[in-house]
């Protein structure tokens, strides 16, 4: 994957699920992230997740929890995320043979990205693709 060297990213997505067990298994098994750590509760809720995807890091957590963070996000929609792959088609691949809802199939963008957009489990948006704009130093 595209910037596979070690680092601290200073951008992190949150997300929260319902079952956020079953979103680390298909982010992991259908979209090729690694699981970093893992926390639970004692009631067994994920209570904080890290999952890597190249140089990048998602973090994500049960709903339900009572955290301030999940009463801030009560009502919060689904979110999207931008993931920078090497190989598009070979992503697509695996998640399709993963049971991913696909949205958009590989696409060639106008801005000469290749894209393609799944559905999480839970309705989140997740692009991956090409497209990765430098950042000035």
């Amino acid at each position: 994957m595209t910037g596979t060297g070690g680092g601290r990213p200073s951008i992190y997505p949150t997300l929260l699920y319902t079952d956020a067990k079953a979103a680390i298994k298909q982010l992991t098994e259908a979209f090729g992230f690694t699981e970093l750590a893992v926390y639970e509760g004692e009631d067994g809720l994920v209570a904080h997740a890290e999952l890597t995807q190249g140089s990048g890091a998602v973090m994500l957590g049960s709903k339900g929890t009572g955290s301030a963070y999940d009463k801030l996000m009560r009502d919060a929609g689904p979110v999207g995320v931008y993931v920078v792959v090497d190989d598009v088609d070979a992503h697509h691949r695996r998640a399709v043979e993963h049971g991913a809802e696909i949205l958009m199939p590989p696409t060639d963008q106008d801005y000469g990205s290749r894209d393609y957009m799944a559905r999480d489990t839970e309705g989140n948006i997740w692009s991956f693709g090409t497209y990765a704009p430098e950042i000035p130093a």
